[in-house]
């Protein structure tokens, strides 16, 4: 499903264990292959969280399925190694153990989401949403 026009540059493929290359007490580190692919084209396979709405302009991506809504529970051990995927376009909720993926713009950094409060670490500015095969 494409979602946005932007130049077909080649996407490089990123896995989540290359997001991080250790934590101290500042907190986690960026690994290398991070900060060199900000601002680029990447391509990422995960999962979708469970959103709070079956429509939706962001997710989050993950490593593995997560079947609890972690907005829903307090209970939810949630992983660090999250990527939110905002989308140009809105999208219907995929179901969550289905793998997935994500093709966009890398963003690095710290960022807190205007409408929702929702701070992330790294992003992905997606054109493309598509099963992972």
């Amino acid at each position: 499903m494409a979602l946005g026009n932007w130049g077909k540059e080649a996407a490089a493929p990123l896995g989540f264990a290359e997001l991080y290359s250790g934590a101290s007490s500042l907190g986690i580190q960026f690994s290398p292959k991070l900060k060199s692919l900000n601002g680029k084209r990447v391509s990422m396979v995960g999962f979708m969280a469970p959103p709070l709405k079956p429509t939706l302009a962001f997710f989050v991506l993950t490593k593995v399925p997560m079947a609890i809504c972690p907005f829903c529970s307090t209970d939810a051990d949630w992983p660090n190694d999250i990527v939110v995927v905002r989308l140009s376009k809105p999208v219907t909720a995929l179901p969550y153990d289905q793998p997935i993926q994500v093709t966009g713009r890398l963003e690095v950094g710290s960022q807190i989401d205007r409408e929702t409060g929702f701070v992330s670490l790294v992003r992905i500015i997606a054109d493309t949403l598509e099963r992972a095969k």
